[in-house]
């Protein structure tokens, strides 16, 4: 990294640490449709259309062309007013796929599913970063320093500021992110993930974090903490967006949660994704026939956010165990209603709604179904 950063060099730097994850990098003003190699038909577009349909076809081989050109329509489309609420649409579809319906060649009528991403082989995905994306809605021309497609569809917003400049701060990266939901919001239904970073600190949050709720990435490996020496860019790029990392996080470690009249969309902490995957490695283990039926423990301090943790290993355990059934216990009653009021407002990734057992006596065989 240059001994003298500028946003330029910054920019630079994070392209290089994609290039080396495996992301191929194109040019904003490259693709434009004015440029040498137009991927858009518009500044307005802010999906890679056709490379959506050329993934859509690869993943689903077996479904009947104009079924996946349907699938296509209804990512496409949004059709609610409220930026969250089109969001929380595309995930389900991200991550459940797409409900389609078509007729057989003998005629029956079939329902069935089109997926956006291959979950199981990351390889076959297609993944680009790339930078000084304009896009022009309303009169508003902005310009993101770096998204990051996959499958053609814009996952990864990430806004960069020069340390040199001291009026620059990580904040103005957040401020600017929010002007861009404001300004560009056909964006944002497709975001995943968004990062602000000024060459030094570096964090990941969602499309409705608050200052709060934009966290580092402190590991790359999750065996220990990076080095406080080395930038936390470099940890956070190489610790969440290596592509089978990025498509764990996508899958399993997103909630929606509703709060009153608000949804609040949550992107787990690098300490709860970590030791929820060595806790489910763990479970699967202990199940197998060769298991000892004892899977361990997680230790948590206190603010540590135990209660989505449990949530993000339950919901990740349902898929893994072919939707088991899962009991928690508890010592106290208000942490029972804890437990219960997170696994209620986040029972879309559970698959199902949790129900809570007032005494013992409810907890019998015949009942024993889902969570």
């Amino acid at each position: 990294m240059p001994s003298i950063l500028t946003e330029s060099n910054i920019e630079d730097v994070a392209l290089e640490i994609l290039s080396e994850l495996g992301y191929n990098i194109l040019h904003g003003l490259d693709i434009a449709q004015d440029g040498i190699n137009p991927h858009r038909k518009s500044y307005s577009e802010v999906v890679l259309v056709e490379r959506l349909r050329v993934a859509v076809d690869r993943i689903n081989p077996n479904i009947p062309e104009e079924a996946r050109e349907e699938a296509i329509k209804k990512v496409l489309r949004t059709q609610s007013p409220q930026l969250i609420i089109n969001n929380q649409n595309f995930h389900k579809k991200l991550v459940e796929g797409i409900d389609i319906e078509y007729r057989k060649k003998d005629g029956k009528l079939t329902n069935d599913k089109v997926w956006l991403f291959d979950f199981k082989n990351p390889q076959n995905n297609e993944f680009l970063a790339v930078n000084q994306f304009t896009i022009l809605e309303n009169n508003n021309n902005r310009r993101p320093d770096i998204i990051l497609f996959i499958n053609g569809l814009p996952l990864v917003v990430i806004e960069l500021k020069n340390p040199a400049d001291e009026n620059a701060t990580i904040w103005i990266a957040f401020n600017q992110l929010e002007t861009y939901k404001a300004q560009i919001p056909t964006l944002f239904p497709y975001n995943e993930i968004s990062v602000i970073s000024d060459g030094i600190e570096a964090r990941a949050g969602t499309i409705t974090s608050n200052k709060e709720r934009f966290m580092p990435w402190k590991t790359i490996e999750g065996k220990e903490i990076a080095p406080s020496a080395m930038p936390q860019l470099e940890v956070l790029f190489q610790g969440m967006f290596d592509k089978k990392i990025l498509l764990d996080l996508v899958r399993h470690f997103i909630v929606f949660e509703q709060e009153r009249q608000d949804i609040h969309k949550k992107l787990a902490a690098y300490h709860q994704y970590h030791a929820v995957n060595k806790a489910i490695e763990a479970t699967l283990n202990a199940s197998s026939p060769r298991g000892d039926k004892r899977c361990g423990v997680v230790w948590h301090t206190q603010g540590s956010g135990k209660s989505l943790t449990m949530a993000f290993y339950t919901g990740k355990l349902v898929l893994a165990l072919d939707n088991p059934t899962i009991v928690v216990l508890t010592d106290r009653n208000d942490l029972d209603d804890q437990l219960f009021g997170t696994f209620s407002r986040c029972h879309e990734l559970l698959r199902q709604k949790p129900v809570q057992a007032a005494s013992r006596s409810e907890l019998k065989p015949e009942d024993r179904s889902g969570i």
